[in-house]
């Protein structure tokens, strides 16, 4: 497994579409990911306030399946680190301690903005777009990325989602490269 650690940023675990992938990814020994209970509560807490119509046992069971199934995921003992840390958004900095005391490389997380390279380079750690990130994923391992994506899009159930539609939702994710990059392997997925 690689040693390389990735920081999901709780915005990138709240659209399904996007959490199923990086979890598919994750299983591939590409990187180590990771993420806080503090993050689980902030995408969980997010979807049941903007969609009360998920149950939330089926939000608990997905936290559940998550720390199961990703070997070491789960980041504690960050607290002390936060109160020195300084970004633009102060709710921000529980990411950014998790990532500093787990000597992540990469935190994925859509406001790229929130998470300033002056903030970041002193601790060797680089905020990244999840499109970004899978880009890098797949120049290091295009096997292993085409592999998670054809398992990500098995795992969708009956009636399976077609290639297209699977790279359809990743457009709305804002997957533009990620797609381009793989449209070519669609025979693949």
């Amino acid at each position: 497994m690689s040693q390389f650690v990735a920081v999901y940023d709780a915005c990138v675990l709240y659209p399904a579409l996007l959490r199923d992938l990086l979890m598919h990814l994750a299983l591939s020994d590409l990187f180590r990911a990771r993420w806080t209970e503090r993050i689980h509560a902030e995408w969980m807490g997010n979807l049941r306030m903007n969609r009360p119509d998920i149950p939330g046992e089926k939000l608990e069971r997905v936290r559940r399946l998550m720390d199961a199934h990703v070997p070491n995921c789960l980041i504690t003992g960050y607290e002390p680190l936060e109160a020195d840390l300084h970004l633009p958004d102060p709710d921000d900095r529980h990411v950014l301690a998790a990532a500093i005391h787990c000597h992540a490389g990469t935190i994925v997380t859509y406001n790229v903005k929130h998470f300033p390279d002056a903030a970041l380079a002193p601790h060797g750690i680089n905020a990244q777009h999840p499109d970004s990130f899978i880009e890098h994923a797949f120049h290091i391992d295009l096997a292993a990325v085409i592999a998670a994506v054809a398992d990500h899009r098995a795992s969708m159930g009956s009636p399976a989602m077609t290639v297209a539609q699977l790279l359809d939702g990743y457009l709305n994710h804002g997957l533009a490269t990620t797609v381009s990059l793989l449209r070519p392997h669609a025979a693949l997925l």
